[in-house]
């Protein structure tokens, strides 16, 4: 039976490549899509045999994303396809329900072979994290620490809202990190609804009473 993969990956370079390298090994590309939220609309929509989900995407982030299609009661593999090799990324994605954690340098024929062991009900990580993977296994990896607010939030929307937190705008965020004002302000509509707060006067006080401070 072909094996129908669905991706969800904001590069659109990177999904296109991906999409012609599953297609070559006869592998159904089912969908494809750069948006979490649309992302989510089609997994349940489509029902492929696996999702393919990466890490770090602007508005909705992958994390965010597996959790909504566990929430969902989806049944069909998830697998974080990626460029982190961050151990607590894994660890996340692997309490989260994931079902693989695949690094986007992989050679691809070694990716094919891992998406069909996965389906087969295989966990299957990445090779240079299989020590991590291990100490997971063996409940070796320090609880995460307490929930705060903002454990939602991107590493980029985290910064942002450190800057906000000193007072910042958005022209001088946007100089500072080198993106454009846009970018910054979809970073800050996203964190204003992911903290439920309607100002970025609101997000700024709440990062300043939580103590949480611009990366210098």
């Amino acid at each position: 039976m072909k094996l129908r993969v669905l991706i969800i990956d904001d590069h659109t370079l990177f999904r296109e490549g991906l999409e012609t390298l599953l297609t070559r090994r006869e592998i159904e590309v089912a969908g494809s899509v750069g948006d979490g939220r649309e992302g989510v609309r089609l997994v349940r929509q489509l029902l492929p045999d696996v999702v393919l989900l990466d890490m770090r995407m602007p508005l909705v982030d992958g994390l965010s994303v597996l959790r909504q299609l566990q929430q969902k009661e989806l049944t069909m593999p998830i697998v974080m396809l990626t460029t982190s090799s961050d151990e607590q990324d894994l660890v996340e994605a692997l309490r989260g329900g994931a079902r693989g954690y695949l690094l986007k340098d992989m050679e691809p024929d070694a990716l094919v072979t891992a998406l069909r062991q996965i389906v087969a009900g295989e966990t299957v990580v990445a090779p240079d994290l299989a020590p991590t993977l291990a100490k997971v296994v063996q409940g070796n990896v320090p609880a995460a620490v307490t929930a705060t607010p903002f454990d939602d939030l991107t590493p980029r929307e985290t910064e942002i809202l450190g800057l906000l937190a000193e007072g910042q705008s958005n022209k001088v965020i946007a100089r500072n990190l080198g993106i454009s004002d846009g970018t910054v302000k979809l970073h800050v509509k996203a964190i204003l609804r992911k903290l439920s707060v309607h100002s970025r006067v609101e997000a700024a006080v709440m990062a300043v009473e939580h103590g949480l401070r611009a990366r210098k």
